[in-house]
């Protein structure tokens, strides 16, 4: 799974050819596929293994007496919330704001849909491109990493510019990685839109394919 948004931008840890170069320290392995196994166990539901996962990768983090990296790292978990349309304080990253970098102050207003056009310098081009878009559907269709972009979808919901074509596309993405936690959540969203309009078939299709992620379908 890439995870190619402003944590991976500033990574975590950033492993780098062999040959004659140093050995890369223990610890960056572990953080690395730690953050990438807790992000991959939290968007397919297994909260269990994701808690797990975060509690070696802070372990990992906090032995090098670094800050700024455990807060990138806080900062990953926070974007797979927002994926999942858990909108909630990022309380992880707000301990550690500030002895943390501009630009990752300025993704974690990004995640909490309050950047501002001065924040946009500091953000991935696909970020940037989002937070000044006027086609919210165009610039999230042309983020490529699939985490990124329903990231993106919750960041244009949470700030209120998410059209039916934003969701179509975010459950579209999670339909094709397997990512049940936020495929249910998105689905919820257009079931809650199709029942306020009345369409009761759609609706009822929704539903039925809710039951299906959510393992409830009738057998």
């Amino acid at each position: 799974m890439k995870l190619q948004t402003i944590l991976m931008a500033c990574a975590v840890v950033t492993l780098t050819g062999c040959g004659s170069k140093p050995p890369v320290p223990e610890w960056q392995l572990n953080a690395k596929d730690g953050t990438e196994r807790a992000a991959e166990a939290w968007l397919r539901g297994d909260s269990a293994i994701e808690s797990a996962e975060f509690a070696r990768v802070r372990r990992e983090l906090t032995s090098t007496g670094r800050p700024d990296l455990l807060a990138r790292a806080e900062l990953l978990r926070c974007a797979t919330r927002v994926a999942a349309l858990v909108f909630e304080p990022c309380t992880g990253f707000e301990a550690l704001a500030q002895d943390a970098a501009p630009a990752e102050q300025a993704y974690a207003r990004y995640l909490a849909g309050t950047a501002q056009p001065a924040d946009a310098a500091l953000l991935p081009e696909a970020q940037r491109a989002l937070l000044s878009a006027g086609s919210p559907d165009a610039a999230l269709a042309a983020v490529k990493d699939p985490l990124s972009r329903l990231v993106a979808a919750g960041v244009l919901l949470r700030s209120g510019r998410a059209t039916p074509a934003v969701l179509t596309q975010a459950v579209d993405t999670a339909s094709a990685q397997g990512w049940r936690r936020p495929l249910g959540a998105w689905l919820g969203l257009q079931l809650q839109r199709a029942q306020a309009a009345g369409a009761s078939e759609e609706a009822a299709r929704l539903q039925r394919r809710i039951d299906l992620v959510l393992g409830t379908a009738a057998r």
